[in-house]
């Protein structure tokens, strides 16, 4: 549920809709907010924005243009929250199986370490420079930058201070010269979106990062970082990353105008709700021991209460009629947005790598596909 906006929230939204008033009468691109009572709409470039938009097909994988950039990432990343593995080589396995299936888009941060075990932040992203050593060239690497990574006031944030020290033990730990992109993880309301901006533009024409985004961020904290680049000349955001799938559909009316209109590229994470939607569970029966939900049964009966049972049976129904997984017909109807780049699979192990990308390469038939909207 979106929250009311505050006064201050307002008074910002006024004046970037005199900002957008400016660029569109200037020829030049214009926002849109979620839920903004004033929508500007753009006919320039829709061409050009379709253009970008257009998929490429290679090995059974698909490809799509990261919104205005020109880098092409597959329709399936790999995520390296690395929750599941048992060792470090299982962790690099299943890294490399994912690009040896056709993924080249690999999505990573400096606070994620094997079997969220957060004593350890950084290490997933050394096993992924391990795993990346001989493929490097190939590969659309991300990395984040806000979480708490030490014990000093400094060890967290936006700040110039934190993002320049943190893209350099990014790049060590990951061994390599530049990262694809370097996304901010989550919005900071103690530094001011200047001094980010600032950062990132100073990281990016060093040559450390190609392209910059952001994570976890509403419309207008997106369209405001847009304003603010716009008129400091500095690397814009090119894109966005945030939860998305059939039980957290709040990115269609927050987001997805901001998304067409700025032509974002967006990357959707979660896309099976931490695996209520992978078909390893079924309303009404009892989590399998071992698995996620099975170690914490009173928070699956909460979950799993409500319209969240007949939206698991309905993808069950749906994956039966066409012969799929659920897990890919899950994915395959947020990749039916034209909106989403790409969906990011927290795989824990190769089965799982195969089975998400069997979400791609087919479409999902209009009639499925509103079945599947009318019950979510």
């Amino acid at each position: 549920m979106l929250r009311a906006a505050g006064r201050g929230e307002i008074r910002m939204s006024v004046v970037m809709h005199l900002w957008w008033f400016r660029k569109e009468t200037q020829g030049s691109f214009d926002c849109v907010r979620g839920g903004s009572p004033f929508i500007l709409h753009t006919r320039q470039n829709q061409g050009n924005r379709q253009q970008a938009w257009t998929d490429r097909e290679e090995q059974g994988m698909e490809y799509r243009s990261f919104g205005k950039a020109g880098v092409k990432v597959s329709r399936i990343a790999l995520g390296l929250g690395l929750r599941g593995q048992a060792d470090e080589k299982e962790a690099q396995r299943l890294v490399e199986h994912a690009i040896d299936g056709g993924i080249n888009f690999v999505d990573c941060a400096n606070l994620y370490g094997p079997l969220d075990d957060r004593e350890n932040k950084g290490q997933s992203e050394i096993i992924v420079g391990k795993a990346l050593a001989s493929r490097r060239d190939r590969i659309v690497l991300t990395s984040k930058v806000f979480a708490p990574v030490g014990d000093d006031p400094n060890d967290t944030g936006l700040s110039a201070f934190h993002i320049l020290r943190e893209i350099d033990n990014s790049l060590r730990r990951l061994n390599t010269d530049h990262l694809d992109f370097y996304l901010v993880h989550n919005y900071d309301d103690t530094t001011p979106q200047e001094e980010t901006l600032r950062a990132l533009d100073d990281i990016v024409r060093s040559g450390k990062a190609r392209y910059i985004g952001c994570c976890n961020h509403q419309a207008w904290q997106v369209c405001r970082a847009l304003w603010i680049s716009d008129s400091l000349g500095s690397v814009p955001y090119v894109g966005i990353q945030n939860q998305y799938n059939l039980l957290t559909r709040g990115l269609e009316t927050e987001m997805f105008g901001l998304i067409r209109n700025q032509a974002l590229g967006a990357m959707a994470y979660s896309p099976l709700a931490v695996g209520l939607l992978s078909g390893a569970y079924r309303p009404g029966e009892r989590p399998p021991a071992g698995t996620f939900w099975g170690n914490r049964s009173k928070d699956y009966e909460q979950q799993t209460a409500g319209g969240v049972s007949s939206t698991m049976n309905t993808l069950f129904e749906v994956a039966e009629e066409l012969n799929k997984t659920p897990a890919q017909i899950a994915i395959a109807w947020i990749l039916s947005h034209n909106e989403i780049t790409t969906a990011i699979s927290g795989a824990d192990n190769t089965d799982q790598i195969d089975d998400v990308i069997g979400s791609v390469g087919w479409t999902l038939p209009e009639e499925l596909r509103s079945k599947l909207d009318a019950n979510s």
